[in-house]
């Protein structure tokens, strides 16, 4: 199946496994789109959508990524040729052996939409690469942690999107690995509902201070579409979000 992401933009191929495109890296890529980087590295890059959507963003940045399975790394890499972008970067591999995957201090910009339940902490899909990336069963936010810490040149930056009752975790972890939490987005559905997602940015090395920026509602409360979603997704009608 060949989705395009808004008309004359750019356009995935997806297949039956893992996730399709989702809000959530579409969102990322929005959140990350401010963040001046030459080089990016993509953490469980899965079929290439935060890189394809980084290239609009970053035309002329480099974008790498690494992806533990095979099928999934071989979208990728073909996901980012159709889009114009290099593919020569995608590596297929554990991100948990960064080190030896890129040098220290590679990327301007590390960016992961990453399993977000522990394993073993609820419900598992029966497809292993919807489990797969849904839970943590091969990297836990302290590995992603680590690899960006690894990975980020000094004053280089690492964002992710992630549930909000893991919040907590989210910023002690960044902390605990030099990756000062530096602006923080709740993303809601509507005003009247709590927080679905957040979108966080850390900086390596970043003096303490952290921004809270104003949340990014979904949609209004009679259910139409804001604005802002609709800018981020090149729409000009209006619509309604289920």
């Amino acid at each position: 199946m060949v989705c395009e992401l808004w008309p004359g933009g750019p356009v995935l191929r997806q297949t039956g496994a893992g996730f399709p495109l989702s809000t959530d890296s579409v969102l990322l890529a929005h959140f990350a789109a401010g963040i001046r980087a030459r080089r990016i590295v993509d953490l469980g890059c899965g079929a290439g959508t935060l890189g394809v959507l980084l290239h609009v963003s970053h035309p002329g940045a480099s974008l790498e990524g690494v992806e533990l399975d095979p099928a999934a790394a071989a979208l990728c890499r073909e996901n980012l040729a159709a889009n114009g972008c290099g593919s020569d970067g995608i590596v297929t591999g554990d991100l948990r052996f960064f080190r030896e995957l890129w040098p220290a201090g590679a990327f301007d910009l590390v960016v992961t939409n990453p399993p977000y339940f522990p394993a073993g902490s609820g419900y598992s899909a029966p497809d292993p690469a919807r489990a797969a990336a849904r839970e943590e069963q091969h990297c836990t936010l302290e590995d992603l942690c680590a690899a960006a810490e690894y990975l980020c040149r000094w004053g280089g930056a690492f964002a992710l999107v992630h549930r909000p009752e893991r919040l907590s975790e989210v910023l002690c972890a960044m902390t605990a690995h030099g990756l000062e939490p530096k602006r923080l987005r709740l993303v809601q559905h509507r005003p009247d509902a709590p927080p679905n997602l957040i979108l966080a940015e850390g900086r390596r090395g970043g003096r303490p201070g952290l921004r809270l920026e104003p949340p990014l509602l979904l949609c209004t409360s009679d259910g139409e579409e804001t604005a802002e979603v609709r800018a981020i997704y090149h729409r000009t009608g209006n619509g309604k979000i289920v």
